[in-house]
């Protein structure tokens, strides 16, 4: 039986949604609290059980590369500070898992990052998590889809329903519901109009790929703007094998959002037992003015 064990993180974007911030920082790098938007998918992936991890880079996300790499002077001032609690998360922020990188030369879309992924992969299915997508949940999201792979063995679409309104901003699925929280893909639609939308449930950043993926990726003709789509690659792929969607446990935030990421900053600070009782009262004199 096939397990997973490699995860695949696409991080070339330009991050113009956050200009001017993301000029000179990768907008992976802009935390929420004080973690870097990245390292929250990252140790999900972590706590999954993923043991290697490559991330699609360009030229300008050196940074993200450095944050993970261990940091000699940091580490050395931390010590003599006698500052072990930050210096024991400082080395397990480098030793979550193997992690490599690979540079994405053009944005030539999200199914072209995947495709850079092929040696890394070889012959095993693999997850993909979109730096976009923070998932909070008690069982991680990707833990959550493992499992889902494993009973099923086969291509997992992590979906959650989204309002009508929305449907435009997605990847939507279409097919038959197999069980409460899962369906058998029959086709997906890139971003349909809110009237020619099938249904309403929306990819959501998160997937466990069958690595004939980059047969159909290699034979994906690029579309708008010359990018390379993942989803015109798996509709192909769900024509040739069994695809389900998974209709994942958790709150979502699309960090990529400026509201989701102020959503997620907010919510992520309440959970803290260390700043919550004081954002708490904070929040409560903001409103209350």
């Amino acid at each position: 039986m096939a397990k997973i064990t490699k995860a695949v993180i696409p991080a070339a974007g330009l991050g113009t949604r956050f200009l001017p911030a993301t000029k000179a920082v990768p907008k992976e790098m802009i935390p929420i609290v004080d973690r870097p938007t990245i390292q929250y998918i990252i140790e999900e992936a972590a706590q999954a059980g993923i043991t290697d991890l490559l991330i699609i880079t360009s030229r300008t996300k050196k940074a993200i590369e450095d944050h993970f790499d261990k940091s000699y002077e940091l580490e050395t001032e931390l010590e003599k500070s006698g500052k072990t609690a930050l210096l024991e998360e400082m080395k397990q922020i480098r030793s979550m898992m193997n992690i490599q990188y690979v540079r994405q030369a053009e944005p030539k879309g999200l199914g072209h990052a995947i495709y850079c992924a092929k040696s890394f992969v070889g012959n095993e299915p693999f997850a993909v998590l979109l730096g976009d997508d923070v998932v909070y949940s008690q069982k991680p999201c990707l833990l959550q889809m493992i499992e889902k792979f494993e009973e099923y063995q086969a291509s997992i679409l992590g979906v959650q329903s989204v309002a009508q309104s929305e449907v435009s901003k997605y990847g939507i699925v279409s097919g038959e519901q197999v069980s409460d929280r899962m369906w058998r893909v029959h086709d997906m639609v890139e971003k349909p109009k809110q009237e020619e939308a099938p249904t309403n449930v929306a990819v959501l950043g998160r997937y466990i790929i069958m690595p004939e993926i980059f047969e159909h990726l290699e034979k994906t003709k690029p579309g708008a703007g010359g990018e390379i789509q993942l989803t015109d690659a798996l509709k192909t792929l769900a024509k040739e094998q069994e695809m389900y969607a998974y209709d994942f446990v958790g709150r979502r935030y699309d960090v990529g959002n400026k509201m989701g990421f102020l959503e997620a900053t907010v919510e992520y600070a309440l959970r803290r037992e260390d700043l919550s009782e004081d954002f708490i009262k904070y929040l409560k004199q903001l409103v209350n003015r």
